[in-house]
C-alpha cells in the first residue's frame, strides 16, 4: 500500500496539473480522478462551452494516456468507435481496423446526439473492456475509461440515453458556470495558444494501472456491503421512485469508496465514504414518479430522504 505522503503527493500533481487549464474545478476533478481510479466511466452534462472537453484531454495528458475522441452526431456509425474489417488484397485476408474507442481515455463528445444503435456500440467496451466486431473480439487497452459528455436533454438535436447506458456511468458530474473571478481568469488563458496543448504528463500509465490495483485491494466490511445494499434497496422501494438502483449501481458505489478511501490515505472503506458519493452514483441511474414533480421533488431530494432513513453502521476496527 502507498505511503499517504505518496498517495497525497501523486495526487495533488495530477490535480494541479489539470487546475492550470480548468479553473474554479476542484471537487470535479477529484470525482473524475476518483472514478478513474475506481475504474469507472463518467459522464459529464453541461452545456455547451463550460470546458467538458479541455477537462477530458488534461486529465488524459497529464496521466499519459492515448487519447481518442468522436464527435458524436446523427451520421456517426458504430464502425466510427468500434472498428470495422475489411478486405486486404496483398494478404487476401480480412483485416481489423480499430475504431476511435481503441485507447486507454476515449471522450464520446455528445454522446445523446447519435442514434440509440451508434450508442450501444460502447455497451460492450465499458462493461467488458473488450469490442467485438463480425464475430471476434478485441481486448481494449488497459486501463480504459469512457467519459462521454451530454447537452441538457431539450436542447436542439438531443435524446435521451437510454437506462442501459446511463448505468454504465459510475457518476454523472456537472462543471456549472464559474465565478466572476473564475471566468476572469478564463478570458485570460483564452488569449493566445491553448494551454491544454501545453500540458505534459505527471504520471505515468504504470502508475495509473498501479494505483487501481491498490485501490482494489482497500478493505470493505461486510457492514458496509448490507449498508450499500440497504440503501439501494430502499430507492427500489421508495414512493416516489418507479426505477430504483440496480446491484450494478451499488457494485459502481462500493468500487469509487475503496478509490476514495484510498486516496484519503486509508486501507479501509468508512460509511462516511458512501455517505460522500452516494448522490453522485445514484442520482443518475434512478427514475422518477411522476409524482415528484407535482410535489416539486428532484432525484437528489428523494435520495436524500433515502439516506436518512437508512441507519449507518459504526465500525469497529
Amino acid at each position: 500500500m502507498y505511503k499517504r505522503q505518496i498517495v497525497a503527493e501523486t495526487l495533488r500533481k495530477i490535480q494541479e496539473n489539470i487546475q492550470r487549464v480548468l479553473v474554479g474545478q476542484g471537487r470535479v476533478t477529484d470525482l473524475l480522478l476518483t472514478a478513474l481510479l475506481a475504474r469507472g466511466h463518467v459522464l459529464l452534462e453541461d452545456v455547451p462551452g463550460m470546458g467538458k472537453n479541455v477537462l477530458a484531454r488534461s486529465l488524459a495528458k497529464s496521466v499519459s494516456a492515448e487519447f481518442g475522441r468522436v464527435q458524436f452526431t446523427p451520421e456517426i456509425m458504430p464502425a466510427d468507435v468500434v472498428g470495422f474489417t475489411m478486405y486486404d488484397q496483398r494478404t487476401g485476408q480480412f483485416q481489423y481496423r480499430p475504431g476511435a474507442a481503441l485507447c486507454n481515455l476515449f471522450l464520446a463528445d455528445e454522446l445523446n446526439r447519435t442514434s440509440a444503435k451508434t450508442q450501444s456500440a460502447l455497451l460492450e467496451a465499458m462493461e467488458e473492456g473488450q469490442v467485438t466486431v463480425d464475430g471476434v473480439s478485441h481486448p481494449l487497452p488497459k486501463p480504459f475509461t469512457v467519459i462521454a459528455t451530454q447537452n441538457p436533454t431539450g436542447a436542439a438535436g438531443t435524446q435521451l440515453l437510454p437506462d442501459s447506458q446511463m448505468d454504465r456511468f459510475m457518476v454523472r458530474l456537472s462543471l456549472g458556470y464559474p465565478s466572476l473571478e473564475q471566468e476572469v481568469e478564463i478570458l485570460r488563458q483564452t488569449e493566445g495558444e491553448r494551454p491544454v496543448d501545453g500540458l505534459q504528463p505527471v504520471v505515468s500509465l504504470a502508475d495509473v494501472a498501479d494505483m487501481q490495483r491498490q485501490v482494489g485491494r482497500v478493505h470493505v466490511a461486510d457492514d458496509i456491503y448490507r449498508y450499500v445494499a440497504q440503501l439501494c434497496a430502499a430507492t427500489r422501494e421508495h414512493a416516489l421512485v418507479r426505477l430504483g438502483a440496480s446491484p450494478r449501481a451499488g457494485g459502481a458505489l462500493v468500487r469509487i469508496c475503496r478509490a476514495s478511501a484510498w486516496m484519503a490515505g486509508r486501507d479501509f472503506v468508512i460509511p462516511g465514504d458512501v455517505q460522500l458519493l452516494f448522490f453522485d452514483v445514484l442520482e443518475h441511474r434512478i427514475t422518477l414518479d411522476p409524482q415528484a414533480r407535482l410535489g416539486d421533488k428532484d432525484a437528489h431530494a428523494v435520495l436524500a430522504e433515502v439516506l436518512k432513513t437508512v441507519a449507518a453502521p459504526r465500525l469497529v476496527r
